[in-house]
C-alpha cells in the first residue's frame, strides 16, 4: 500500500472530524520525514560502520604481519569475519552497572553522546543536493556539537557515584577538550 492509499483510508474514517483529519495529515508528513531520516542515516552510516569493521580486521592483520605473528584466522576465510564475531560478542555481554550509581543518568549518558554524533552526521553533505539540515554555519555547528560530547563522559563518571570513575571521566574530558582544539584548528582552514 502506498502512502496516499493509507492517507485516503484514514481520511475516509475521519472525514467528519476536522481535528482528526488535521492530525492524520500531520502524522503522514512526520512519518515521511522519519522515513527519510531513517533511510538517510542508515543508508550512509551502516555501510560506513561495516567498512570500518573490516578496516579494523585489515589493521589487525597488518600489525600481526609486522610483528611476525598470524593475527585473526579462526573466524571465516582468512579471519575476515572476525569483526562480525566481535560484534556478536559485544552484543551478548552482560550489562554491568555500579551498585550505588544513578541508573537513569548512567545509562542516558552514552545515549546522549550517540544522539549528538548522529546530529553531527546530519550536517555533512553526502549528495549533490547538500545536507539534510542545510545551514550556512554548518561547520561551526558540527564543531560545537562534537564539543558537547564531553558532557556525556562527565555525566557517566558522575552518575557512577564513584570518585575514581569521576576522576577518570575528568581526565578523559580534559583530553577530549585539548584534542578538540587541535581538531578545530585543523578543520577550520579546510572550511575557509
Amino acid at each position: 500500500m502506498t502512502t496516499q492509499t493509507l492517507k485516503n483510508f484514514y481520511l475516509f474514517f475521519f472525514i467528519n472530524d476536522p481535528l482528526m483529519t488535521l492530525i492524520s495529515n500531520c502524522w503522514f508528513s512526520i512519518f515521511k520525514e522519519l522515513i527519510f531520516i531513517f533511510i538517510y542515516t542508515f543508508g550512509t552510516v551502516l555501510p560506513l560502520l561495516g567498512a570500518v569493521a573490516f578496516f579494523v580486521v585489515a589493521e589487525r592483520k597488518i600489525l600481526a604481519s609486522v610483528q611476525r605473528r598470524v593475527g585473526p584466522t579462526n573466524v571465516g576465510f582468512w579471519g575476515l569475519l572476525q569483526a562480525v564475531a566481535d560484534g556478536f560478542k559485544l552484543i551478548n555481554k552482560e550489562i554491568i552497572w555500579p551498585s550505588k550509581a544513578n541508573k537513569y543518568l548512567y545509562f542516558s549518558a552514552p545515549i546522549f553522546s550517540l544522539f549528538l554524533s548522529w546530529i553531527g552526521w546530519m550536517y555533512i553533505p553526502f549528495t549533490w543536493q547538500g545536507t539534510y539540515i542545510n545551514d550556512p554555519y554548518s561547520s561551526l555547528i558540527i564543531l560545537s556539537i562534537s564539543s558537547l560530547n564531553v558532557y556525556g563522559v562527565i555525566i557517566a563518571g558522575w552518575a557512577s557515584n564513584s570518585k575514581y570513575a569521576f576522576l577518570g571521566a575528568l581526565r578523559a574530558s580534559a583530553q577530549m577538550i585539548s584534542y578538540e582544539i587541535i581538531i578545530s584548528l585543523l578543520i577550520i582552514p579546510i572550511f575557509f
